[in-house]
């Protein structure tokens, strides 16, 4: 059960002070808040596609959905040995899913979901919260289209939250806290949609338009 205080408007005000939750472990009951003193953010001008991951992407056996399986998407990167997503983190992602405030960019090869990237949005923000892969390139496919997407739509900032091999490999970097709340408060006024578009590019264009601005 989901503690009574913790509610998705709070969340909200979390999100806009800079903070995002996290819990111990699938079976925790509490959540508590984190602000990281260093921040990885993704440029959005800046993502990194190597030659594998050009190659991955022409390839062209999957294809990309937007909020087509929210649900499952999120339940997919809970469902890992270890995990910060419990059960109250999901219900409230639910929630704001349906407030359309918490957004799923999916790829699928035939009708199996193996890779999928959520995350929530205010003004111009993107926050990424998870993703996964259970498909070689798979949530890096996943990550190429959203970059793409959110240029597309309006945003300004894609707050990855921590730093991982994984992602400074496609571009990412640490800013300081500060650093991080000054990008915060300018993309929090920027006029975005994610919604906006609903268009997903080819291949092609997702490669040249990263190739002309990075």
């Amino acid at each position: 059960m989901r503690p009574p205080e913790l509610t998705p408007e709070m969340l909200i005000q979390a999100y806009a002070a800079g903070i995002f939750p996290m819990a111990e472990a699938r079976e925790a009951d509490e959540v508590f808040w984190v602000d990281p003193e260093k921040r990885g953010i993704l440029p959005l001008d800046g993502f990194h596609i190597s030659r594998s991951l050009a190659r991955s992407l022409r390839r062209g056996d999957y294809h990309v959905t937007i909020d087509r399986d929210f649900p499952t998407a999120v339940a997919a990167c809970a469902d890992r040995p270890e995990t910060w997503i419990n059960a109250t983190i999901q219900s409230l992602y639910a929630e704001l899913h349906s407030a359309g405030l918490a957004h799923s960019l999916e790829v699928w090869h035939a009708d199996e979901m193996t890779g999928a990237v959520y995350g929530v949005t205010l003004g111009g923000a993107f926050f990424g919260e998870s993703m996964f892969s259970r498909r070689t390139d798979a949530s890096k496919i996943a990550l190429a289209y959203l970059v793409d997407h959110l240029r597309r739509t309006g945003f300004q900032l894609f707050d990855a939250q921590f730093i991982t091999p994984h992602l400074a490999s496609l571009g990412a970097v640490e800013i300081s806290r500060a650093a991080y709340h000054e990008r915060l408060r300018a993309a929090l006024d920027a006029p975005a949609d994610f919604l906006s578009d609903m268009t997903i590019p080819t291949a092609q264009d997702v490669i040249q338009r990263n190739t002309q601005t990075s």
